[in-house]
């Protein structure tokens, strides 16, 4: 089942997202999520906007991700390739799995497309695990976009 967070659930969303850092990590990406990202202050802005998403098993919340309508900045400038379509889209950003997550990213992709015919996602160039499930369930390759802080992201589209 998915469904949008609550405010009360940001500690059990916390440890999802610790435990796809340290997952993250031992899989060769230590620096995509550094710091602690995402942090408390923007799952809670999240939250409070409608844009924060949980994946709930059982009772228990085994992903989390934020799924945000409208133009994303940071995917203003696109190079070394081309967005798809510049129709409107929404975006899929901070998918986290926890420790009983397998078949997360299935999960959101089909409750997203579900819901919107173009979608974007982008990720980090040392993240070889989640490159190879944005492309399983479909979307295609577009180019490289910076996020704010500068650093470069693959950046992918799915159209109906």
């Amino acid at each position: 089942m998915i469904r949008k967070a609550k405010m009360e659930e940001l500690d059990e969303i916390l440890s999802v997202y610790e435990f796809a850092r340290n997952f993250m990590r031992e899989s060769g990406n230590p620096t995509q999520w550094a710091g602690g990202y995402p942090k408390r202050e923007l799952l809670t802005d999240d939250i409070e906007k409608g844009q924060l998403y949980v994946v709930e098993e059982e009772g228990e919340i085994t992903g989390v991700f934020a799924y945000i309508g409208g133009r994303d900045k940071t995917y203003a400038y696109i190079e070394d390739g081309a967005w798809l379509s510049d129709e409107p889209y929404k975006t899929i950003h901070r998918v986290g799995a926890g420790k009983k997550g397998r078949g997360i990213m299935k999960k959101v992709c089909d409750f997203c497309k579900e819901d919107f015919s173009n979608l974007r996602i982008d990720t980090h160039n040392d993240n070889k695990k989640m490159q190879y499930l944005i492309e399983k369930n479909g979307f295609k390759r577009c180019g490289i976009i910076y996020v704010e802080d500068g650093s470069p992201r693959i950046a992918y589209q799915y159209i109906k």
